[in-house]
């Protein structure tokens, strides 16, 4: 990569991973879906405050991700110079002062969004737990707390993207604090979880050598693969009990529906997972992109389908 030749916008449009969306999109999809079929209807003017939320709340954790991490991505670069890709600051792609400043514009635009929502729509829960979600990735990757240095990141990151995000998605839907719907995050927490002792895989030595405890760094990498096989395995049979437990037969044909293809995709992460030992990016790679169709396309599946189900019944 020529970063000299790079436009302002390349640049930008690098520092956002657009690749990695997917991650906070998907919940937002999964929660309005579950919110619109909760309400039996969609709200147009919420849709757009949760759309408008999630997309900064994406930039901010993007960015001061990358700003909390210099120190670690200078080591990983150091170490493995052909075996990853560039990082945004390490590289010179941003300064750190404008990735601070462009992420803490973002959280501001997120908390804003949130507040606003939560009058327009007459539901005051939306502000404070529209902040929670800011706060939980401060917590994860900030002085002081820095979790995701101390071996609770991955926690945090399964309430976050798999709790905290939806709801907000389907509490801007449907103005409720709970209903039998949102049940379904208990599922798609566990599925988060997965990704998120996943995505540690590919820092695993360069975040011990930087004295980073991660899930990877403690447990080692055989045992994180499989614990992330075995939480997006539990996630799906969470669906199936809240389906079968209060949903129509139209519902649970939609929860068998989801199952299945997500189960597939499982399928061949496992069985592309002892190729993705330390070290092995690119079996790595393969091995994420497998576990994250197995939870991208299931919940997505899933939620358009008990959307599908309880708007025509």
């Amino acid at each position: 990569m020529d970063v000299g030749a790079m436009s302002p916008q390349a640049r930008w449009q690098y520092a956002l991973k657009p690749a990695s969306w997917p991650k906070l999109l998907v919940p937002l999809v999964f929660g309005a879906c579950l919110g619109a079929a909760s309400a039996r209807g969609w709200s147009g003017l919420g849709l757009l405050v949760a759309c408008v939320y999630t997309v900064a709340d994406g930039v901010f954790i993007v960015l001061l991700n990358d700003w909390g991490d210099q120190e670690v991505d200078r080591i990983k670069r150091a170490m493995f110079p052909d075996g990853c890709s560039p990082k945004t600051i390490v590289d010179g792609i941003l300064s750190a002062r404008e990735v601070l400043f462009g992420g803490l514009v973002a959280g501001g635009v997120g908390l804003i969004a949130a507040v606003a929502g939560g009058v327009v729509l007459e539901t005051p829960a939306l502000a404070v737990v529209g902040a929670v979600g800011l706060l939980i990735f401060v917590a994860y990757s900030l002085p002081p707390l820095r979790l995701n240095y101390r071996g609770g990141g991955e926690l945090l990151e399964m309430v976050g993207v798999g709790a905290v995000l939806p709801w907000v998605a389907a509490h801007a839907q449907t103005g409720s604090m709970l209903d039998g719907n949102m049940l379904y995050f208990i599922g798609f927490s566990l599925l988060s979880l997965g990704s998120a002792l996943a995505s540690g895989l590919s820092d695993e030595e360069s975040d011990r050598r930087g004295g980073k405890q991660t899930f990877a760094t403690l447990w080692g990498n055989g045992p994180v693969r499989r614990a992330a096989e075995l939480s997006c395995g539990l996630g799906p049979l969470a669906w199936i009990v809240v389906a079968a437990l209060q949903g129509s037969w139209a519902v649970q044909v939609a929860v068998a529906v989801a199952v299945t293809v997500g189960a597939a995709a499982l399928w061949r992460a496992v069985a592309v997972s002892g190729q993705a030992t330390t070290g092995a990016f690119g079996a790595q790679k393969l091995y994420k992109l497998h576990l994250h169709r197995a939870i991208w396309w299931s919940a997505g599946l899933l939620g358009a389908g008990i959307w599908g189900a309880q708007a025509w019944t």
